[in-house]
């Protein structure tokens, strides 16, 4: 079906300015992976941050939340807590990596995860909290690092969909031992499509990331009169705790590294217009309690997505008659990962989870891309009234 107004999966158009950065990069790196483009990034992306934790720019988040899962150090019987209410990426690593899944239930009014949901599931196996800043919005993440530190928990910040906002003054990503950040197609900032960031709290563990991340690459450690031999490099095993860890390959490329250095001086241009967006659409619906949505007019929201909950079992109809008589394809996101056929072949499909399942069910996401013009934001507005208008005439 052809729609006026599609869900695209492009978060935001280039300016004339990031394009040629781009081309100029193509034309001019040497090599085209792990160069100066890649370093530059990483320390712009520190500044941007605003803390002195080490940054590495990676392919995608997903890679950033498997080496945080390595560097967690699971051992048998270890259980991580997580959000049922997430994308798959935010969990199917650390169960790689040896780790079980306990989910957590979200609060009914965030939409995340806080301290009180993960508090109830902690147990003498909890090794990790995975905290997930779902939607743009940054968890209470004061109170959950208190709750960690009472019970000597490392803490996994996936803020993919949240880069750029703030929490009493400091970045999601930067309260927890892990932050990992996304530059997919679908996010505020893209690398072309594909990449992420992670940053680390600890010196020693971010110390064994540039092997974990290049294929265990490395010096040798002796001194070479020849810079030939035995060989140009070494390939070793990182070890943590005298435990062999094996490499990856999930470096991020020297054009994508340049333009996701230029994206940076604009983030927060971005992130203000989406919320000024998302506000006045909320507030445009102020009348229509049959839709609620998350208001929150501060840095703590960047909304990476436009999502209400739909009261009264009107999700279906409304979303229905949205793409057949109006041309906008709504959509649901996050199925309940419980609910998946991977994590429930694996043994983990029971969530007690009440608030996630009711939210997911009654889910509308509206197509909030950076580039809908003024005149399709409007559109989809009067649409949502009027198609809500119809349904209470019903």
């Amino acid at each position: 079906m052809s729609y006026k107004i599609h869900f695209s999966n492009r978060g935001h158009a280039y300016t004339e300015d990031e394009i040629r950065i781009a081309t100029d990069a193509m034309r001019s790196a040497d090599p085209l992976t792990q160069g100066r483009f890649r370093n530059s990034f990483e320390e712009k992306f520190t500044s941007f941050l605003g803390n002195d934790r080490k940054c590495f720019a990676l392919c995608n988040a997903t890679a950033g939340l498997e080496i945080a899962a390595m560097l967690c150090r699971f051992q048998p019987g270890d259980e991580f807590i997580i959000p049922s209410h997430t994308f798959t990426a935010s969990c199917y690593p650390f169960i790689k990596k040896g780790g079980t899944p306990v989910w957590a239930d979200i609060d009914p009014e965030t939409r995340v995860a806080n301290a009180q949901t993960f508090a109830r599931l902690i147990s003498s196996r909890t090794r990790a909290i995975v905290v997930v800043h779902l939607y743009g919005f940054v968890a209470d993440m004061p109170e959950i690092m208190e709750l960690a530190e009472k019970h000597n928990l490392l803490v996994v910040e996936d803020s993919a969909q949240a880069i750029g906002a703030e929490l009493s003054g400091r970045k999601a990503g930067t309260f927890g031992d892990f932050g990992i950040f996304s530059f997919h197609s679908h996010k505020n900032i893209t690398t072309l499509g594909e990449g992420g960031m992670l940053a680390v709290k600890d010196p020693s563990l971010a110390s064994l990331v540039p092997m974990l991340r290049h294929n265990g690459h490395c010096d040798f450690n002796f001194a070479r009169q020849d810079y030939w031999l035995p060989a140009m490099g070494n390939v070793d095993l990182p070890e943590l705790d005298g435990i062999p860890l094996m490499p990856n390959n999930f470096c991020l490329g020297e054009v994508e590294c340049a333009l996701g250095t230029a994206l940076l001086d604009r983030i927060n241009a971005i992130n203000r217009d989406r919320r000024r967006r998302a506000l006045a659409f909320i507030d445009g619906l102020q009348d229509y309690p049959e839709i609620v949505f998350h208001r929150v007019d501060s840095d703590r929201h960047i909304y990476h997505l436009l999502v209400g909950k739909a009261i009264g079992n009107i999700r279906d109809e409304f979303i229905r008659r949205m793409a057949l008589n109006k041309g906008i394809q709504c959509v649901v996101q996050y199925y309940p990962l419980n609910r998946y056929d991977l994590y429930r072949k694996l043994g983990f499909g029971y969530a007690d989870c009440p608030q996630g399942d009711d939210l997911f069910d009654n889910m509308i996401s509206f197509p909030f891309h950076q580039w809908m013009t003024e005149e399709q934001f409007a559109y989809m507005l009067q649409s949502a009234r009027e198609v809500l208008n119809e349904i209470r005439q019903r």
